[in-house]
């Protein structure tokens, strides 16, 4: 079950439209405003906040003429328009897009700064909404958008992602999903795998390895779709039968980048598609900035892979650092422009470093989970040998050969230590005997 109401989940479709993703005014409305109200003053011409102050400073709009005070006033809120059925049984005439036409023909009130509900740019933010009304989704709109295998989903829903509320006002307002996967699911055990679009052989390799080696330990692969490092992240997921989260900064049947296709229909059928803009938006160039505070925040940690001193994908770091979630770099050569990023972070926004999936996971997993301990080369056999033992095999030479009494010297042990330990290594085929006496087998 959920609890968000048919009226709720239109409003917030048509919030969707009318406003900029990661907008802090709204998000600061919405705290004292359901969405339903917030739609229907917008359609009325009239402030969300202090009822109809048409004619009255600092409303969102003001009439050629007031209401005659003396006429009882019709409620007015979002209007069946194009099949869409009413919000909260109000009136059908006019429409949103006659709010428009109002909003065009009133004269603006209002400015940048905090009105009279302590809200700084609200009613500037009220004109500009006003002004796009006309974007308004239709029920045709939305019965297509469904017909394609779209989902909205809004706060309150199952699948909705709890995380997302540390981003508090900038937090999204929908999420319109494509995908087998369910986001929330998904998300609970996730990281984030970015980097730069014009990736190096190192950065498409460390990336493809470490997605499908997270993958296999049962982490979803959270990343933007883009090319270079983000899909080398979705591409490694997928092929280790993971599940990876896609996060464009376009609307999901804009799709883009267009040479994506394939992989966003292969991603949709094993992962997730995620978008907060409207299905036919195409992206903008801070759209892309604005999309990676989703991308930090639906993981547990971000790991940067390749970035550039003045890459876009510090803004996905940013976001990680305030929410308090783990970033993390792999560096690369000192002599790569693309690496220069990841070793800003390690030196200058206290980065962790890491090389591989085991410390990702060290990172973001709970306390007491995923540990790898101690990391160490390969055994060689004689990391078997005793302490005393292993001085006697250092003191032999490789050529010509020594005797007993010059290892023991050498060794700093007495002849019989010596000639015992000269038994075992001989047994073990450490060393050999020769015409000047022992030593060391080169072949092992």
């Amino acid at each position: 079950m959920t609890g968000v109401t048919d009226d709720e989940r239109l409003a917030r479709a048509v919030l969707s439209h009318v406003t900029d993703p990661g907008d802090l005014v709204l998000g600061a409305l919405l705290r004292r405003c359901r969405p339903a109200e917030i739609v229907a003053a917008l359609a009325a011409g009239r402030h969300p906040l202090a009822g109809n102050l048409q004619g009255e400073p600092g409303g969102l709009l003001q009439a050629d003429a007031p209401p005659d005070p003396g006429e009882p006033q019709e409620p007015v809120g979002l209007w069946e328009i194009g099949g869409l059925r009413e919000i909260g049984g109000l009136r059908e005439a006019g429409g949103l897009r006659e709010a428009g036409r109002r909003e065009t023909g009133g004269r603006r009130v209002g400015g940048g700064g905090p009105d009279r509900s302590g809200i700084r740019g609200l009613d500037r933010a009220l004109q500009r909404w006003a002004a796009r009304i006309d974007q308004a989704p239709t029920a045709a709109w939305l019965a297509e958008w469904r017909q394609d295998g779209l989902r909205l989903i809004c706060p309150g829903d199952l699948e909705w992602p709890t995380q997302l509320d540390a981003l508090g006002d900038a937090s999204p307002v929908v999420l319109w999903l494509r995908g087998s996967a369910d986001l929330r699911f998904a998300c609970l055990r996730s990281v984030s795998v970015v980097g730069a679009r014009a990736a190096t052989a190192y950065g498409s390799h460390v990336g493809t390895e470490m997605a499908a080696a997270l993958a296999e330990r049962g982490w979803a692969v959270v990343s933007g779709g883009a090319f270079g490092i983000d899909s080398c992240a979705h591409r490694g997921a997928l092929a280790a039968d993971g599940v990876t989260v896609a996060v464009l900064a376009s609307g999901l049947g804009y799709g883009y980048p267009k040479g994506h296709f394939e992989l966003f229909e292969t991603i949709a059928a094993q992962g997730v598609l995620v978008s907060e803009m409207p299905p036919d938006r195409r992206p903008t160039r801070p759209g892309f900035l604005i999309r990676n505070r989703v991308i930090a925040a639906l993981s547990r940690g971000t790991v940067v892979i390749e970035a550039a001193l003045r890459s876009g994908t510090f803004s996905t770091a940013a976001r990680a650092r305030d929410l308090c979630r783990p970033l993390m770099a792999v560096p690369g050569p000192v002599t790569s422009a693309l690496s220069a990023g990841c070793h800003e972070l390690i030196r200058d926004w206290g980065a962790v470093l890491v090389t591989g999936a085991q410390d990702v996971l060290e990172h973001v997993s709970p306390v007491g989970q995923e540990l790898g301990g101690t990391r160490r080369g390969p055994a060689v056999p004689r990391d078997d040998l005793d302490p005393v033992t292993r001085a006697v095999l250092e003191a032999i030479p490789a050529r010509g050969g020594s005797g007993p009494a010059a290892i023991a010297v050498s060794a700093g042990v007495d002849l019989d230590t010596a000639i015992r330990s000269l038994g075992s290594l001989a047994a073990a085929g450490f060393v050999e005997r020769s015409d000047k006496g022992w030593r060391a087998r080169t072949d092992r």
